[in-house]
């Protein structure tokens, strides 16, 4: 899903070619992402990529190495990294045990 698409989907109402407002909603899926690692669940925010792109932008990285997973520009690097980081949250949330838990 891109940034844009979380905005419309999630009826946020943010402005992204507002950089406050970008940065906001980066801070905001950084703290998710801080909270649901902490609560041994995968990064939701390796869902969410750049628009137009395939990939993370650095501001993922950056929080992967903050919880200790690597050096972010090394992560950034290896494609299977982030693959499995996507597909760790694929397969939690698709379990409906999962999905219903934390509903």
């Amino acid at each position: 899903m891109s940034f844009q698409n979380l905005v419309i989907e999630a009826e946020l109402g943010l402005n992204l070619e507002n950089s406050y407002e970008k940065c906001q909603l980066n801070e905001v899926i950084d703290e998710i992402s801080e909270e649901e690692y902490a609560a041994g669940r995968p990064l939701l925010s390796a869902l969410v990529q750049v628009r137009g792109n395939r990939n993370q932008g650095d501001s993922f990285f950056r929080l992967c190495e903050r919880l200790g997973l690597g050096d972010w520009k090394a992560l950034k690097k290896d494609r299977e990294f982030l693959e499995q980081q996507r597909e760790a949250c694929r397969d939690f949330w698709q379990n409906n045990n999962n999905f219903s838990s934390y509903l």
